[in-house]
């Protein structure tokens, strides 16, 4: 019908509807009806895309590695890469005119290839192998940087290097050299244990010669300790014995100290007694019997006198012609002895 068709794009398409050489809409998700003759549309998908790659490359030891990741990236002005690229769709409005759209994912791949190449290239093939998240972040910045993509509008968002892989060959030798070293780590794991094994047996027997020492040397401290003890208890005893004999010894010298003058003192109080004695019989020699008998009569008792009266009596009984004794006189000799 006199060429009128109808547009409608989704929302992450940009639309650029030009007729007749001039731009007479554009935007997201937009739909009208346009005549096919005169009217051309560029629809530029801004949604973010995925581009995988792949590269063969060489380090530089001359090895060749394969390095495989992802790239994501999405058109951030899409009338920068409209006026670069051909985004014009066909009368279809399903397929586009150009293969430049198709060519887009190529188009980082090889922006991206190049950073890599020139990172890969500049390093030793143990170090690229390791190398893989550096070069990821490398490869972000370096692309976020580039030129060529922001004259296009393009944005990176995101940069992955999942695997950075040697020829089987190389693969192969690498890991023989890592099964030889982990076989000797493994080896050198058995040696250092044994090793360390005889040097803790080292140590403990060590340990025990030293408890062993330490407790003979206790065991001798504690022999002097008590052989000092019993020297020191003996020679305590030695001077208490000593002293106890001395004491006695002292006590001796004051008893016979004692004695002697006991002795001396009882010669002079027998010495004193023997010249009373001897001046009292010289006395008794030189009085008269009648005095010496007055005197021992005036020292007597009445009992004592009664009884050398009696005596007389008895003496010169015969002399006596008649004597009478009444029991008074007898009677007050008794209660006086009575009452003493």
């Amino acid at each position: 019908m006199l060429g009128i068709r109808y547009y409608k794009a989704d929302s992450s398409t940009y639309v650029i509807r030009t007729v007749n050489g001039a731009t007479t809409k554009k935007g997201k998700g937009l739909s009208f009806f346009y005549n096919a003759a005169t009217t051309s549309i560029a629809a530029i998908p801004i949604n973010a895309q995925e581009a995988p790659f792949i590269f063969a490359l060489q380090t530089a030891d001359f090895q060749e590695v394969r390095v495989q990741g992802q790239i994501t990236f999405r058109i951030e002005d899409a009338e920068k890469i409209a006026e670069m690229q051909n985004f014009t769709v066909a009368k279809d409005g399903l397929t586009y005119v150009s293969d430049d759209p198709m060519k887009l994912g190529d188009r980082v791949i090889q922006a991206a290839q190049a950073i890599v190449q020139e990172r890969v290239q500049s390093m030793p093939l143990r170090a690229a192998l390791a190398d893989h998240t550096r070069l990821a972040a490398e490869l972000r910045e370096q692309m976020a940087a580039d030129a060529s993509l922001q004259a296009m509008g393009i944005a990176i968002l995101k940069t992955t290097v999942s695997a950075i892989s040697p020829t089987p060959e190389t693969r192969r030798a690498l890991e023989a050299e890592a099964r030889e070293a982990i076989l000797k780590e493994a080896d050198d794991a058995i040696y250092a244990r044994r090793k360390s094994s005889v040097e803790q047996e080292r140590t403990i027997q060590e340990a025990e010669l030293q408890t062993k020492h330490d407790i003979q040397q206790k065991e001798q401290e504690i022999e002097e300790s008590r052989i000092q003890n019993e020297r020191n208890l003996l020679r305590g005893r030695a001077a208490t014995e000593r002293e106890r004999i001395e004491s006695e010894i002292d006590n001796e010298t004051q008893r016979q100290d004692l004695v002697g003058l006991v002795a001396a003192n009882s010669r002079e109080e027998a010495d004193a007694e023997a010249y009373a004695v001897a001046s009292k019989m010289k006395a008794f020699t030189e009085l008269p019997v009648e005095n010496l008998k007055a005197m021992a009569l005036a020292n007597m008792q009445p009992e004592q006198l009664m009884a050398i009266a009696f005596e007389s009596l008895a003496q010169n009984a015969g002399k006596i012609g008649e004597l009478n004794i009444t029991p008074d006189l007898f009677g007050q000799m008794m209660k006086k002895a009575r009452a003493k």
